[in-house]
């Protein structure tokens, strides 16, 4: 699904999609919408989203929004999106905010990951399945930081604790291209 589900409806302005875009709290909005939400609010900040209120620091264009370029309305609102993420979608944000961005993160790319017509940079994937099989071998191997025949349940944590840096480091990797993909450069 690289758009708005068939029979939903914008929750801004209730109407059909125009110009999908999905912010990173994964509800999706009419582009011009969720602009003018921002553009309602202090543009030094980022806007929240209108259903869960959550911060909005990254909004991701459908793949028929994106090849929408040639349509002026559309160039126009996507390069108010570009710009949108570039002053928000790099930004230092918490933990509790890195976590809650996981889910759509991490379905995001595992889609990508399965479609044969899009790519990721080779060094993306690189580091994604280097990271990945880091973490199945210290999760696998008997040797912990806490061993788990001493402490029992709790020696689990350590094994918890280096499964959760592995999906932050995946999540911030990916989140990182896709600000560099739909924010364009900072130049």
């Amino acid at each position: 699904m690289d758009g708005p589900p068939g029979n939903d409806c914008c929750s801004i302005c209730h109407g059909n999609f125009h110009i999908p875009h999905q912010a990173n709290c994964s509800h999706w909005y009419c582009g011009n919408c969720i602009l003018q939400v921002w553009n309602h609010g202090s543009s030094l900040q980022p806007c929240r989203c209108p259903l869960c209120r959550r911060q909005i620091t990254l909004l991701v264009p459908s793949r028929a929004s994106s090849q929408q370029v040639h349509d002026p309305e559309a160039s126009d609102i996507l390069k108010k999106i570009e710009a949108y993420n570039r002053l928000f979608g790099s930004q230092s944000t918490g933990l509790s905010q890195r976590v809650q961005d996981l889910p759509f993160l991490l379905k995001r790319l595992f889609r990508e990951l399965l479609d044969p017509q899009r790519s990721l940079p080779f060094v993306i994937k690189a580091r994604l399945y280097l990271a990945l099989i880091s973490t199945a071998i210290y999760v696998l191997s008997p040797v912990d930081i806490i061993p788990e025949a001493l402490f029992g349940i709790l020696g689990l944590l350590d094994d918890v604790i280096i499964a959760l840096t592995f999906f932050l480091h995946v999540g911030t990797l990916y989140r990182a291209t896709l600000v560099r993909r739909y924010g364009g450069s900072s130049n």
